[in-house]
């Protein structure tokens, strides 16, 4: 994860991306991705898009590229300022993305998706750190890993190990007898 497109949004009816900053009583309180960083509310209306949870479709139907890997190979690939704007030309943008991902659907990523994963990647590369791969792994694992704090044990893989299984566990209870009411 290069960038993190945890807490960055694209709101509908409202131009650009948003950094989610918190909670709001009528929606979310938003701030602007662009050097002034407008903070404003958006309500509960507006649909919510968050940036880590967009992909780009892929010609095999069940695999998707996520964006934040989209983002990590065109940075790999052109660093911060990339060839294209989205006033490109139709051929040197779908060029561009072809280069990133070789086999995108273009039957269903759109001339519009294009120049939009241009203008965001622009944005995001302008006001986000990138963080190298090892680090981004490091704060997502840490950050993202839940605890049970002993509650529940720790599940093995093997096959053969029956004692931990709930199933298991349910063949030894006894049966509750009902009582007739008389």
């Amino acid at each position: 994860m290069p960038y993190d497109l945890r807490e960055i949004a694209a709101i509908s009816g409202m131009p650009g991306l948003y950094r989610l900053v918190r909670p709001a009583n009528n929606g979310v309180l938003v701030e602007t991705l662009d050097p002034q960083a407008r903070r404003s509310v958006a309500s509960a209306r507006n649909k919510v898009s968050l940036l880590h949870e967009i992909s780009i479709y892929t010609e095999d139907p069940d695999y998707t590229v996520p964006l934040t890997e989209v983002f990590d190979r065109i940075y790999q690939k052109h660093g911060e300022q990339l060839p294209v704007t989205n006033k490109s030309t139709d051929k040197e943008l779908t060029g561009f993305l072809g280069d990133i991902i070789p086999d995108f659907d273009r039957q269903r990523v759109y001339l519009s998706d294009i120049k939009k994963l241009v203008s965001w990647y622009a944005a995001v590369s302008s006001r986000l750190p990138y963080q190298a791969a090892e680090e981004a792994e490091a704060a997502a694992a840490s950050t993202d890993e839940l605890s049970t704090g002993g509650a529940v044990p720790a599940q093995t893989t093997e096959v053969d190990d029956a004692a931990g299984s709930p199933e298991a566990a349910t063949e030894d209870k006894p049966k509750r007898k009902s009582k007739k009411a008389e």
